[in-house]
């Protein structure tokens, strides 16, 4: 089949363009390439998929209506896995436009070129970060979600609703994607696993937010990227609970995609400590603004609907993520 991946010059998006081109696949992948974090580690990503020959790379930005809307006329996708987006919960309390630009018109565009040219499933990026301060554990997709405690949160929270819109009044089949925590080689700069290997290997310290007292459900990218595919394969048509009403439309769905099992943050470090042999040097910070305490996925729904559950041991990830690191910036 054909297919549009967005963000294909992410981390994410980069290995699901892998697989898809691996199984023989017709791939444009789509990304702007800003300058969020260091530009050049995408463009290494692109260059680990360059040589496949059904694979085309399309540098455009999302908020470009018209080029959107012309490449999805020009290109007739079959399908579309959208993980494109300004990523990251801090940066949005300092620069809300850009969230806007990319999150919210961005997906707009995204949702119009599937509407008009008879795309047949759209796979979209949600986030755990919709659970904002839930108490309730684990993170079920009946929960409420009604109380982001970030900008980046609530515009993911926006996609659902616009996706389960789009559903409803255009038949257009949508599955969006609640991540929790994804890690792994080639992972973002500005994520933990990032941050705390690199303070770690120079022997500089890492700060330890709400004084360690954080749990995470860390997921493997393997995991992620597995689950993705086996999603976009099967395309809804039943009727679904949304957000613990029964007025769910035939064609929408969200999943939670995590490991089902949360780790201290203190756990954590010490799986890096034992991948580089070396001891962190902690400086133990309050909660930040805009984070959560605790993430936890309930992915029952997830098993029963795939077949499929994440199963990468977190010390076995963390090993892979070090050598990738040290053999990328060595």
């Amino acid at each position: 089949m054909k297919y549009l991946v967005t963000g294909a010059a992410g981390f994410i998006g980069n290995f699901v363009a892998e697989r898809l081109c691996e199984e023989g696949h017709e791939v444009v992948g789509l990304d702007n390439l800003n300058n969020y974090y260091d530009p050049a580690l995408k463009l290494a990503r692109l260059k680990r998929i360059e040589h496949y020959t059904n694979f085309t790379f399309i540098k455009m930005d999302l908020a470009d209506r018209e080029g959107i809307a012309n490449l999805f006329s020009v290109e007739k996708f079959e399908r579309v896995i959208h993980l494109a987006a300004q990523a990251g919960v801090r940066y949005s309390i300092e620069n809300p436009l850009a969230y806007v630009d990319s999150n919210l018109v961005g997906f707009t565009t995204i949702l119009e070129g599937c509407r008009h040219n008879d795309v047949k499933h759209l796979v979209y990026a949600s986030s755990s970060s919709v659970y904002g301060a839930n108490v309730k554990i684990p993170f079920s997709t009946d929960d409420v979600v009604d109380h982001p405690v970030s900008l980046y949160a609530a515009t993911k929270k926006s996609n659902e609703l616009m996706a389960h819109t789009y559903s409803h009044l255009y038949n257009l089949p949508t599955t969006g994607l609640r991540f929790f925590t994804v890690y792994g080689p080639w992972g973002r700069p500005d994520m933990a696993p990032f941050l705390f290997t690199k303070a770690i290997n120079n022997k500089e310290p890492i700060k330890v937010f709400n004084n360690g007292k954080m749990q995470r459900d860390f997921t493997y990218i393997d995991d992620i990227v597995e689950g993705i595919i086996r999603i976009q394969a099967v395309i809804p048509t039943t009727k679904s609970s949304v957000t613990g009403t029964s007025s769910g439309s035939p064609l929408y769905k969200i999943f939670n995609i995590g490991n089902n099992e949360p780790v201290g943050l203190e756990t954590f470090i010490n799986c890096i400590e034992n991948a580089l042999g070396e001891k962190a040097i902690k400086k133990y910070m309050p909660m930040q603004d805009g984070d959560v305490v605790r993430t936890f996925a309930d992915i029952s729904d997830l098993e029963k609907s795939i077949g499929y559950k994440p199963a990468t041991k977190l010390q076995d990830g963390v090993n892979e993520f070090v050598s990738w690191y040290k053999n990328f910036y060595k």
